[in-house]
């Protein structure tokens, strides 16, 4: 494990403290949590947009040629 010194704006050290107190956890879990998805949301960003570069829009209408069309139940509507 890697131990990082961080400086933080006093108003962002006390709602992390809050936070962390309300959720029952250390300032380092909490911190430690908020890095992993951080982390996540840039990865599953990268992911996305590898998968969209790989894309073909002939298979992709293809597969939208094969959905019936069929009113969508009431809640489904915008």
């Amino acid at each position: 494990m890697s131990t990082l010194s961080l400086r933080l704006p006093e108003s962002i050290y006390e709602r992390v403290k809050e936070f962390a107190k309300k959720d029952g956890i250390s300032i380092n879990q909490f911190i430690s949590s908020a890095v992993s998805e951080k982390i996540s949301a840039f990865a599953t960003k990268d992911y996305l947009e590898l998968r969209a570069k790989r894309a073909n829009p002939k298979k992709y209408k293809e597969a939208l040629s094969m959905i019936s069309d069929v009113e969508p139940e009431g809640f489904d509507r915008l």
